[in-house]
């Protein structure tokens, strides 16, 4: 059964974990189809911690759906963290032959994409439906691997 755009998948167990009624972590993560493409969209404002779940969490979906998109237009904050959870699940993915792109991030995020370098290493799109339109043309446009040191 093929689900519509934007129907959700399901969310991460890990992270609907609570503790005293409230969410052990600051940020969510849940998954969604658009346009045939996984969509793991990240919302709030991660610390330590939820980097680590989040980076499992994308490294496992990676690891069946090797070009995922991940929508950060509802990530309200990221460090250098964040960006190394980005470029492991980028090295696995590429590894599978695969591509994770972005979508969506907010003003924060492009400026730490900028000041590492790492805009360049990503494709990066204003929306995950343009995202998702525009994978099929990343996959003819493909260029060897290089290999991206994980900070």
């Amino acid at each position: 059964m093929v689900k519509s755009a934007n129907q959700p998948l399901g969310q991460d167990p890990a992270l609907l974990l609570k503790q005293e009624g409230e969410p052990m972590f600051k940020l969510q993560l849940s998954t969604r189809e658009c346009d045939g493409h996984i969509v793991v969209a990240l919302r709030g404002e991660p610390d330590l911690p939820d980097t680590a779940v989040a980076a499992a969490a994308l490294a496992a979906v990676a690891t069946g759906e090797p070009e995922i998109i991940v929508d950060l237009a509802h990530l309200e904050f990221i460090d250098c963290s964040g960006m190394n959870a980005l470029l492991r699940v980028l090295n696995q993915a590429r590894h599978a032959g695969g591509d994770p792109l972005l979508a969506a991030p907010r003003q924060q995020a492009l400026r730490v994409l900028t000041l590492t370098g790492l805009i360049s290493v990503f494709s990066v799109h204003a929306s995950a439906e343009e995202t998702a339109g525009s994978a099929e043309r990343s996959r003819r446009a493909a260029v060897p691997v290089l290999a991206v040191p994980v900070l």
